[in-house]
């Protein structure tokens, strides 16, 4: 009999630097606001985890560390026993984060004014990344229907056939949305890639967070053509909460690709990694599936809850569970406020400090992200906070 986890536990985190408590005040404007903005969890990392950098810390000397067998190994057997994807040691580039990731594949396979494709609404940085570094942003959006997201194919062509186009960045799962793209799906943008002769980076850091009504492909396994035409970025940071120990890895099978990616890195001296991230990520794939399993089970019973409270109690504001991810797109634009009267709305009279919509493409006007990875007794008084912020609205 394993270990059995308490997601029910409320820890304080005010008082530990964390981006996501600590710095209301700077963020909304008051401190007693509900966070439930940045991807990442109020529960405590798998024990194994826990202890193993327990032990690391312990050793009382923190040299220059070299990446064992071990840990190169705990990756391929990760994605072949979570997702049944064949990978190879030799295709592995360790970088400090996804976000890193995306920036060193703009710099190594892109130029200065070479268009890159999104589909927003998205994760935010990729428009920062894409601009900060002299690219152009082609936006190729998602449809939307009825609360569905789909991708649009027809426009999508239309943009890879421009010759400025040298890369498409995508979200699998998709960040914000919380859609898990079919194999179909995710087959027929491989191949029109290809066709293009577009270089895809799939941003897969959601990829264990995936519910039991839907099913994670990476990009890369559906064919070895598409594989050498994708760079998959992912991490152990949402899956088990390790953001902050910064490591994560990137997959090129492409020979040609992975020599010119870890050229980069090292041009850029990014090729290290902290004792602790090495540490964090080998046992975390090693010995972290029984706390997976448990956190997808409280987290669907989180969806669920929440599901049902909105129907029921807040009509006005539509949602669709989310196949992956732990974050919720709230529809609120049936409360008909602007932009910044919904942002001071949630703050001031729901007391909750969320995403704004907006921040992932002008698409998301009117829509709120919110971060259902808490304790459920947290997530109901959030919700009970905005179901009584509607009624006073509305009344």
């Amino acid at each position: 009999m394993g270990q059995t986890y308490n997601f029910d536990e409320i820890i304080d985190r005010t008082q530990s630097d964390s981006a996501k408590w600590s710095i209301n005040d700077q963020l909304f404007g008051k401190k007693d606001v509900l966070s439930m903005w940045v991807a990442d969890m109020d529960f405590r990392s798998p024990e194994p985890v826990v202890q193993a950098l327990i032990q690391r810390a312990q050793e009382g000397i923190y040299g220059y560390p070299t990446r064992p067998d071990a840990y190169y190994q705990a990756v391929v057997d990760w994605l072949k026993q979570r997702h049944g994807w064949e990978t190879q040691r030799s295709w592995q580039v360790t970088t400090p984060g996804v976000v890193p990731g995306v920036i060193l594949a703009l710099l190594a396979f892109t130029q200065p004014g070479d268009k890159v494709i999104i589909q927003p609404p998205v994760y935010h940085p990729f428009f920062k990344v894409v601009l900060n570094n002299g690219r152009q942003i082609a936006e190729n959006p998602l449809i939307e229907e009825d609360g569905d997201y789909r991708m649009d194919f027809v426009q999508l062509e239309q943009q890879l056939s421009d010759p400025r186009t040298r890369m498409l960045i995508l979200c699998s799962p998709h960040n914000p949305v919380g859609r898990v793209w079919s194999h179909d799906e995710l087959a027929r943008l491989g191949e029109l890639c290809l066709k293009h002769g577009v270089l895809v980076v799939s941003d897969e850091i959601h990829s264990d967070l995936v519910f039991s009504w839907a099913k994670h492909t990476p990009l890369a396994s559906i064919s070895d053509e598409i594989a050498a035409n994708t760079v998959t970025l992912l991490a152990p940071s949402k899956t088990f909460n390790l953001a902050g120990l910064h490591t994560s890895v990137a997959i090129l099978s492409n020979p040609v690709l992975f020599r010119r990616f870890s050229q980069t890195v090292e041009n850029l001296g990014m090729g290290g990694n902290t004792v602790f991230g090495l540490t964090g990520l080998e046992v975390a794939y090693r010995e972290g599936k029984e706390w997976l399993d448990q956190l997808l089970a409280y987290l669907e019973g989180n969806l669920e809850y929440l599901e049902q409270t909105i129907r029921t109690r807040i009509p006005k504001i539509k949602v669709r569970k989310p196949e992956g991810t732990y974050l919720v797109w709230l529809d609120c634009r049936a409360l008909k406020l602007s932009r910044k009267e919904l942002r001071q709305f949630m703050i001031q009279k729901a007391g909750l400090g969320l995403d704004e919509g907006a921040v992932f493409g002008t698409q998301g006007e009117g829509f709120m992200r919110l971060n259902a990875a808490t304790p459920r007794t947290v997530l109901k008084q959030a919700l009970d906070q905005l179901a009584r912020a509607v009624d006073e609205l509305e009344s």
